[in-house]
């Protein structure tokens, strides 16, 4: 598989404290292991406090930029991890809603996972879009005008730009695989 991402550029965006740990780690690990560049931009150019489940304390991560250096001219794809904290933190973020709202007019693809959704609700890009999240988020997507469905990975193309979601960490490889599909698809 290692390659198949060659000069793909994806940005993971998230606030600085409390991101679920693996639904960062895991999904940039695995795409640079398929060649892609990956770039974590934190809303602070400062250290990231991860967590599992929300309150177990994990690693502490450098993030390799601030969110001001993020623009869809350099990135292919977007990818919201969840983490209650860092999703709730992020939507009420001027700028991470301003770049959902630039990638999607832009017609690029839009990665979330768990929790990260809430930032889709609150920049209003969600209506006519079908996808999964968190079950707790579920209420949130439908009253966004989004159709809500239990599926480990989601994939929606609709109102002209490809949306891939996930539910939780146990997902995390069919969300690494519709990712990877999405920017796949595009390139042929």
């Amino acid at each position: 598989m290692s390659g198949e991402l060659a000069g793909r550029r994806i940005a993971i965006i998230t606030s600085n404290t409390g991101v679920e740990h693996d639904e960062l780690v895991v999904p940039r690990d695995r795409l640079r292991e398929r060649g892609a560049r990956v770039v974590h931009a934190a809303m602070k150019a400062e250290p990231v406090h991860t967590y599992r489940h929300d309150l177990e304390p994990a690693e502490t991560i450098e993030p390799d930029i601030g969110l001001d250096g993020v623009g869809t001219g350099d990135f292919d794809l977007l990818v919201i991890p969840g983490g209650t904290v860092n999703a709730d933190k992020l939507r009420m973020d001027a700028r991470a809603r301003e770049l959902v709202r630039a990638f999607t007019a832009e017609g690029k693809p839009i990665a979330a996972i768990c929790h990260g959704p809430w930032l889709l609700v609150e920049a209003d890009v969600l209506p006519g879009k079908t996808l999964t999240s968190y079950e707790s988020v579920r209420t949130d997507i439908t009253n966004a005008g989004g159709t809500w469905v239990d599926e480990a990975v989601v994939r929606s193309d609709e109102k002209g730009w490809p949306l891939i979601t996930s539910r939780k960490p146990d997902d995390l490889p069919d969300f690494v695989d519709g990712i990877t599909a999405a920017l796949t698809d595009r390139s042929s």
